[in-house]
């Protein structure tokens, strides 16, 4: 036995001790071309390495996650939403006894086809599409065929499953209209991007002047907590609490999936709404979001008009050209999409 094989060996030695519904690497459903397995690495550790060395995760710190290109340094980008999403769901993972290397891929990838602007980016070209357009299919277009030169990042069945299903419906957290991860890893990054994104754009809503912490309805401040540490605590331990069957340590009863408590998701629940209508949709707001989808609909139409002006790796030669110009602007980061849009007289700048 080699040192390379003494070093795998552990490492999945290391994830048979896990709980016994935890994704297992050496059982991974795998990869759409077979590779030799890394001499370092699980399958998923390889995947979560490949995510954060792409071109796409480098661009996230450039895109909007509420607020539109913000002046301040301390608003939330969709990259560091990305790391508190992981942060969380590995958190969970490991109380859990589930497979923390799994939940951190996922994590680091449900968010790379995320267009520029945010949720106003995404309306826009779901309204310019002919097949409409998710960004968590997107994300999984981009870990599958854009990423490397077209060839994708080959990544594991389990990482792309968690990575197309991790959008929720407006309605309800728990609710499973746009589709429920096959691994309960899958299942917890669903639930920390919720967990992520309510805390930091609170602050980001307080930072803004939007909000105050009194302002949360009484629900909330009630059953979660008053403060951005307590709600985290306060979810986090929630979802441990009635998932605990997950971890193997007891029977399971009942529907297996992760879960939220009926008193706690009626909070969050509540939270959510109270978050649409006082940020997300706030009338203020709207300006903004009008003038992101204005520059975004403009580069879609100039690229679908003039499409031998792309100039990216980014794109599939052989797709229609619709799709190209999808998957270049959806690439965008919001600056550049800013700079192209003024450097081909499409647009000014966005309204501050």
């Amino acid at each position: 036995m080699t040192v390379f094989d003494s070093i795998r060996l552990r490492l999945e030695e290391r994830e048979s001790l896990l709980s016994p519904f935890a994704a297992k690497s050496f059982h991974s459903r795998g990869r759409e071309r077979p590779e030799e397995p890394s001499p370092v690495r699980t399958e998923f550790q390889r995947d979560r390495d490949r995510i954060i060395h792409c071109k796409a995760f480098r661009r996230l710190k450039h895109k909007t996650q509420v607020f539109i290109s913000p002046v301040s340094d301390h608003f939330v980008t969709r990259l560091t939403h990305t790391l508190e999403v992981a942060q969380i769901g590995r958190t969970i993972a490991r109380a859990l006894n589930l497979n923390e290397d799994l939940a951190e891929a996922i994590a680091l990838g449900h968010d790379l086809g995320h267009p520029p602007f945010g949720h106003a980016g995404e309306e826009a070209l779901a309204s310019l599409l002919p097949e409409g357009f998710r960004h968590a299919e997107q994300s999984l277009r981009v870990v599958e065929k854009l990423e490397n030169g077209g060839h994708g990042l080959n990544l594991s069945w389990e990482v792309r499953d968690g990575i197309v299903n991790s959008s929720k419906v407006r309605e309800d957290i728990l609710a499973e209209g746009l589709g429920r991860p096959a691994m309960l890893e899958g299942q917890v990054v669903k639930l920390a991007d919720a967990v992520a994104y309510l805390n930091h754009d609170i602050a980001d809503a307080i930072r803004a002047g939007l909000l105050r912490e009194e302002d949360l309805p009484a629900i909330v401040q009630e059953r979660l907590g008053r403060s951005h540490p307590e709600r985290i605590n306060r979810l986090v331990c929630d979802i441990v609490e009635m998932s605990w069957w997950a971890s193997g340590e007891i029977e399971p009863a009942g529907e297996r999936r992760i879960a939220m408590s009926d008193t706690v998701l009626e909070a969050a629940n509540a939270l959510r709404e109270f978050m649409f209508q006082r940020v997300y949709l706030w009338e203020g707001r709207q300006e903004e979001a009008e003038n992101a989808k204005a520059v975004v609909r403009a580069l879609f139409e100039h690229y679908t008009a003039h499409p031998s002006e792309i100039r990216s790796d980014f794109v599939i030669a052989s797709d229609p050209s619709w799709r190209q110009v999808a998957d270049y602007v959806s690439g965008m980061t919001d600056g550049f999409a800013l700079r192209e849009a003024n450097r081909l007289g499409l647009a000014s700048a966005l309204h501050r």
